[in-house]
């Protein structure tokens, strides 16, 4: 596939670990925008306790300092929202089982007015059982209560009079504006299986896979998934991509038609010349 097949079906995002010393998420925002990059994703932990029982996601002894300095992706995305027109922001991910689903619906369709209908909800179900258990999370019901916050999530963004009874979350009927601009899309990340898919079909609206590895291989189960719910194949969102021409064709090949690249998580005077790079990509 040519450069110029490949771009014209393909988007291409940027994600950064937003911390308090990294660049200005705003700023990244703006200068993305302005290089013609689709989309936004930051991520979010709300803290993260200083006990390392839970192993790191990286596989490394010592936990990169960023995971504790994270930025709130919504009130930083709030900001990027108003400094720019046409790029999407989202969360890459979002930790909903750690939010409440009242107080998070009003705060992403807020986010999404100010946006003008450009925010996407990239949502996990986390990795770390002590921040989850500082939030009351029952580790092994972490799925069922994502799924459930953003079911009711989705009533209070919907619904006029929305109300919701569940095994996590219950209200009765209720009046919540603002309302979103538009649908707001839920991309849930995970590696591949069952349960995953299951939810993808039921209540997602794409896939977002960290790196990408084994998309080939998992593309029937997803597809099947949601088959089995009655839907077409939702799109399938490669996240935190370190980019190569070969890796970008191997993506398009699949039906790819958007993914996420990774920028570092620094100062402007480091992540702009990387995003330059990577404008070849465009």
């Amino acid at each position: 596939m040519s450069r110029k097949e490949r771009s014209g079906r393909m988007r291409l995002g940027v994600t950064m670990f937003a911390t308090d010393r990294a660049m200005r998420v705003h700023e990244l925002a703006r200068e993305a925008e302005d290089r013609g990059f689709a989309s936004l994703y930051v991520p979010e932990h709300t803290h993260i306790p200083v006990s390392r029982k839970t192993p790191a996601p990286t596989g490394v002894d010592h936990l990169p300092e960023e995971y504790a300095r994270t930025v709130d992706p919504l009130v930083s995305l709030a900001a990027a929202a108003a400094v720019t027109g046409r790029i999407t922001l989202g969360t890459g991910v979002c930790l909903p089982a750690q939010r409440d689903p009242i107080v998070t619906a009003k705060a992403i369709a807020t986010l999404d007015r100010i946006a003008g209908g450009r925010f996407v909800l990239g949502a996990g179900y986390g990795w770390n059982a002590e921040e989850a258990a500082d939030h009351g999370v029952p580790w092994k019901r972490r799925r069922a209560m994502v799924r459930e916050h953003v079911l009711a999530m989705r009533e209070l963004w919907t619904k006029e009079e929305a109300a919701f009874d569940g095994e996590f979350v219950s209200f009765e009927a209720a009046w919540s504006w603002p309302k979103p601009a538009g649908r707001v899309p839920v991309l849930l990340g995970g590696a591949p299986g069952p349960t995953l898919f299951a939810h993808i079909a039921e209540y997602g609206d794409g896939w977002m896979p960290i790196g990408g590895a084994g998309i080939r291989e998992a593309l029937p189960d997803l597809r099947a998934a949601c088959a089995k719910e009655g839907r077409d194949m939702v799109p399938v969102v490669p996240f935190g991509t370190l980019p190569s021409p070969e890796k970008l064709d191997y993506y398009a090949s699949l039906g790819v038609e958007e993914v996420v690249l990774r920028v570092p998580s620094a100062d402007r005077d480091a992540v702009l010349p990387v995003l330059d790079d990577f404008t070849r990509y465009l």
